[in-house]
């Protein structure tokens, strides 16, 4: 069989390194698009010059600057590097596509449900409009609109909810103050939390890839809708640790800024309708399930499949 090359976007980041792990599992050359260099990237600048590499029959974007480090304070600069690290990179690998004479067969980006502005009785599924009314709305919409692609290259643009998984994101910065007996609910925890396993999120990108009637916008979110007090609760029974502690919506608001504290303490009702009509399988479907599978101090090595 001929190889599979896939070039894919912030491939070292905490998505894109799953990701790249899973596509190789499954056949596929990973190439990355990075900012540091390595056997296997390639620099934005490169892919700027010199296009996509030949025979290319892929392209997924995970890049941007990750809006949750708290070690960065929330300035007109960084919310401009949280913006400009996703717009220019999604448009740079779309611009790298059409100018290609050997065009790959799809095109996948990672955006969020922050396209969906928070609200505790609108249910969104992926026919749901987008207003762009907050930042985080705003930038989904300009996000999405680097996105373009021309025919026939099928463009998936997966709406991702919180990715859940032991070594970056979420869990990362709360799972030392779980483990030792110091987490709790955010806010009165009633606000809805759109998730789904960093497992499960590489397996719909990868079912994207290769199933050519996947089109459109699908939300990269589990089926089963929480609030983040049961979210809190599932995680705290599985690591067997009690989660006593809420954290006050006002200290998050002053430590954060409220305008990105409200990832954490407002929310959105999110279903994969798409997903499920196009009959993807999850492998963590619910939150029990999830928690189980990360609430290790030194979780083992899975086989990838």
């Amino acid at each position: 069989m001929a190889a599979r090359n896939i070039v894919i976007g912030g491939g070292t980041g905490f998505i894109g390194h799953h990701l790249g792990e899973l596509m190789s599992a499954n056949g596929y050359n990973v190439m990355n698009v990075a900012r540091m260099p390595g056997a296997n990237n390639i620099s934005w600048s490169t892919l700027e010059v010199s296009g996509l590499p030949r025979r290319t029959c892929a392209v997924v974007n995970c890049a941007g600057q990750q809006f949750m480090d708290f070690t960065k304070s929330w300035t007109a600069g960084f919310k401009q590097n949280v913006q400009n690290s996703r717009v220019y990179t999604t448009k740079a690998l779309a611009t790298a596509i059409n100018q290609s004479q050997d065009k790959p067969n799809v095109y996948v980006v990672i955006t969020g449900v922050g396209a969906y502005e928070p609200s505790d009785d609108i249910k969104y599924d992926e026919s749901s409009p987008t207003t762009g009314g907050d930042f985080f709305s705003r930038l989904v919409v300009e996000w999405e609109r680097a996105a373009y692609v021309d025919p026939p290259v099928r463009l998936v643009i997966i709406r991702s909810g919180a990715v859940l998984g032991r070594w970056g994101g979420m869990i990362k910065n709360m799972f030392l103050p779980f483990y030792f007996g110091v987490g709790g609910r955010i806010g009165s925890g009633r606000q809805y939390l759109p998730w789904i396993h960093i497992d499960d999120l590489t397996r719909l990108i990868h079912f994207a890839v290769e199933n050519d009637s996947v089109k459109g916008i699908l939300n990269g979110v589990a089926p089963q809708v929480i609030t983040n007090e049961e979210f809190t609760q599932s995680f705290a029974k599985a690591l067997g640790r009690p989660a006593l502690l809420p954290v006050p919506e006002s200290i998050l608001n002053f430590v954060l800024n409220p305008e990105r504290a409200m990832i954490m303490t407002k929310g959105q009702h999110v279903i994969p309708k798409r997903v499920l009509e196009y009959g993807f399988k999850y492998r963590y479907g619910e939150i029990n399930k999830a928690c189980e599978e990360f609430a290790y101090l030194f979780p083992k090595k899975r086989p990838l499949k």
